[in-house]
């Protein structure tokens, strides 16, 4: 029998890892030192065979493309290489499969680090008008770039890291782009082909340098310690198989021994992942009510034990413990009994008979008569024996000398958890039949999301109607049942996000707000002022006639200004977008269209801003401070907001909690879009106005803020601007706060100081100005047009 984990027999004394070694290939690093022999080889024999006089580059070259057509192949190139690396590195985080990110990311920074470092050396040890044509191209520009290009080093030790086979198309891509951006700079003059060879090469030597020095996962071994542990309990292991790790963190175990099975589970004052979960479940309060935190090793094994060793003598099925083990210094190893089980949510329906449901009413009811509650019921939990014996699993979360509302909470969780399985009249009669009327009665006002584990919350949000279902056949049952809800409260996930955001914004306001002259708030220029409030006002006529575009009926333009600026109001209390999405459906319904229309039509025109948004935000980051016109490098700031993009959607995708709350955030937008969308491009002018009107909006924000800077004597390029402004809007739409107060401030002038180069002492006043002319100014006017908008009964 084979097993995974170790060799029994083995002895080393290591300490139990929290991540797996890794694996490295010799092939990788051979290839790497070839790579670096080959390379000196090459600039070696150029040094030595060339006298520096020879007209290397073939200069017809430069006359078969305008260097601007080059350009814009180049920046095209880029952004789908750029856009790409984002797209595959996310999937890599979504398959959890980090090293190989890791690895791709270190083969790129090898590579744009060795490209610059060969090209230091070669500049310092010989001037530039002395370095041999062959490797120096007639319009090279800077340290980067010549003699090896390292943008293109970096890209193809990024693609050449990370394993593509899976995605054909988008490694095809990728090269493509690599290609071209290769085949522009060679036209262009920045190189030569000599230079784009030791560029490839450089590229190469750096993704084997990077594979062989993060390496393969592979699967941990076991360790002595455990193995000497349990032969010192007199069991002699055959093998060792991990089984994962459990709801808390904890890793467990399967060993063979010679005449039974154990199962294992190590507790480890290391595991940060578990005392984390711990944490977060107490502050949010992801247990049904008043979960125990255990951060203590020996009070989680103590606990653990009591639990099983009480659910015994109650006359419980569940496992033995058989024995505690030390295995050092924080890792103490929980040894118990194997009892293979099929778990509820493995069992067909039909096997969940009326006497199988009794049965495990039973066996709850025999744990709460001697005063012990499980706490974590549910599909995973609840099981039966080979021998058919009902067994509940998981009893560490549980509680000994449990108060009736615990109780009655294990009652409403396993009611729900059978509901979802047999239908809520089965469940309900089956509590009935074997606890009797009271204890089901009793359990309803625990009839809510906030009192069940969370597993079971988990699958109650694709059966919203199931806890009211059950709460109408115990009604129905026991007309007397007390009706009212039990109060149980706990920390909305919303609240906890706003206060860490508001913290987080509040410490970077004070950050920049230090040694900032807030007097020259006074000294704006006034005609500078006066344009930055023009281009504020042409915001409201912007989103107006976006709206007009989208909505398929006849809309004023000036009560459609109006209702902008009441959406103005309304926004000071809601969060950003979410005001002036309701004020906009209820305008368009009291117009006339039905409320679905209204709801779709609205939501289109956020999705059409969002879809306008992203690639606005990635080439305006582009053509901010980079010099592609002139070696055709894409830019820091490209690269940055990229990244960016990808770590907020691996986040949103890793996550569930974030999953669940953009979902929710982006419901209402994309509620039945894509008929309406269908219906916009067959109706051009429409279309026209409603993107003109998005792009108009979005270039009179840059106004507005390009002007605001100007009023305190600063500059910036209008596409460090236009970057700035998109992602602090960005941000604010994802801020918890009301119009995003404060995420919006703190990234408009993070963004003005780092990416547009303005002064703090220029920028703050600057974004002060911009968020009184867009957000504080219209709220007095916007109070006017709502009452003025109710009157008219067009809202």
């Amino acid at each position: 029998m084979n097993f995974a984990g170790v060799n029994p027999d083995q002895g080393a004394d290591e300490r139990l890892p929290a991540l797996g070694p890794t694996a490295r290939r010799p092939v990788d690093l051979l290839v790497a030192s070839a790579g670096v022999l080959a390379i000196a080889a090459v600039l070696i024999a150029v040094r030595f065979t060339t006298d520096g006089q020879d007209a290397a580059y073939p200069a017809e070259l430069r006359t078969l493309l305008p260097p601007s057509v080059l350009a814009l192949a180049a920046g095209v190139a880029n952004l789908i290489v750029i856009v790409l690396a984002a797209v595959a590195a996310v999937e890599r985080l979504l398959r959890r499969e980090f090293r190989q990110s890791v690895r791709a990311l270190a083969a790129a920074a090898f590579a744009y680090g060795l490209a610059g470092a060969i090209n230091a050396t070669a500049h310092a040890l010989t001037p530039s008008e002395s370095l041999p044509e062959v490797l120096l191209g007639p319009q090279a520009q800077s340290m980067f770039t010549s003699p090896l290009h390292a943008y293109i080093a970096a890209a193809v030790a990024y693609v050449r890291a990370l394993p593509l086979g899976h995605m054909p198309r988008v490694r095809a891509a990728m090269w493509g782009g690599i290609a071209l951006t290769s085949a522009s700079v060679l036209l262009a003059g920045v190189t030569t082909p000599l230079s784009l060879l030791l560029t490839v090469l450089a590229a190469w030597t750096c993704a084997s340098v990077a594979a062989y020095a993060v390496g393969l996962s592979r699967p941990v071994p076991a360790t002595g310690r455990l193995m000497r542990e349990l032969r010192r309990f007199g069991w002699e292991p055959l093998g060792l198989t991990p089984l994962g790790g459990d709801a808390e963190g904890n890793q467990r175990y399967a060993v063979d021994t010679v005449d039974r099975r154990l199962d294992v589970v190590l507790f480890r004052s290391e595991d940060t992942n578990g005392v984390w979960k711990r944490l977060l479940a107490a502050a949010m309060l992801r247990g049904p009510a008043a979960p125990s935190v255990l951060l203590g090793v020996q009070r989680r094994v103590e606990h653990a034990a009591l639990m099983d060793f009480a659910a015994r003598a109650a006359g419980a099925a569940g496992p033995r413990v058989l024995g505690i083990g030390e295995l050092g210094l924080g890792t103490v190893a929980l040894v118990t009994e194997h009892v293979p089980l099929r778990a509820l949510d493995e069992m067909s329906t039909a096997e969940l008979t009326d006497e199988a449901l009794d049965e495990v009413f039973t066996e709850l009811a025999l744990l709460h008569r001697n005063r012990i509650t499980h706490g974590n019921l549910n599909g995973a939990t609840v099981g039966r024996r080979l021998n058919g014996r009902v067994v509940f699993a998981g009893l560490a979360n549980g509680t000994v000398a449990a108060s009736p509302i615990k109780a009655s909470l294990d009652v409403a969780a396993l009611m729900t958890v059978l509901a979802l399985r047999v239908g809520e009249q089965r469940a309900v009669e089956a509590a009935i039949r074997v606890l009797g009327r009271e204890t089901a009665a009793a359990a309803l006002p625990f009839l809510q999301a906030a009192g069940m584990p969370f597993a079971v919350r988990s699958r109650l949000r694709a059966n919203r109607e199931m806890l009211g279902a059950i709460r109408a056949q115990i009604t129905g049952a026991v007309p007397d049942a007390p009706a009212r809800p039990a109060r149980l409260e706990r920390m909305r996930p919303r609240t906890v996000v706003s206060v860490a955001a508001a913290t987080a914004v509040g410490l970077i306001l004070t950050y920049q707000l230090a040694g900032v002259d807030l007097t020259t708030i006074s000294g704006a220029n006034l005609g500078w002022a006066g344009a930055a409030f023009g281009a504020s006002t042409l915001c409201m006529v912007a989103a107006a006639m976006a709206l007009m575009g989208f909505v398929p009926i006849p809309l004023n333009l000036w009560t459609t200004v109006l209702v902008q600026y009441a959406g103005s109001f309304v926004r000071i209390a809601a969060p950003a977008g979410l005001g002036s999405l309701a004020i906009n459906t209820r305008y368009v319904s009291q117009m006339g269209a039905s409320a679905g229309l209204a709801i779709s039509a609205v939501g289109l025109s956020q999705v059409v801003g969002l879809i306008l948004h992203v690639p606005l935000l990635l080439i305006c980051a582009y053509l901010t401070g980079t010099a592609y016109l002139a070696d055709f490098s894409p830019s820091v700031t490209a690269i940055a907001v990229t990244a960016g993009l990808a770590v907020a959607v691996a986040l949103v995708l890793l996550v569930p909690a974030l999953r669940r709350a953009v979902l929710d955030r982006a419901r209402p937008y994309f509620h039945n879009t894509l008929p309406q969308l269908l219906d916009l491009l067959q109706h051009p002018r429409r279309l026209m106005l409603g993107v003109g009107g998005t792009l108009l909006l979005t270039v009179a924000f840059v106004m507005c803020l390009g002007f605001s800077v100007a009023a305190f004597g600063g500059s910036a390029g209008i596409a460090a601007l236009a970057v700035v402004f998109l992602a602090g809007n960005a941000i604010g739409s994802a801020a918890p706060t009301p119009g995003g107060l404060g995420a919006v401030e703190a990234a408009l002038l993070g963004g003005l100081t780092t990416v547009a180069g303005v002064p703090a002492a220029v920028g703050l006043p600057a974004v002060l100005l911009y968020r009184l002319l867009t957000f504080w100014l219209p709220v007095l006017p916007g109070w006017g047009a709502f009452h003025l908008l109710q009157r008219w009964k067009a809202i």
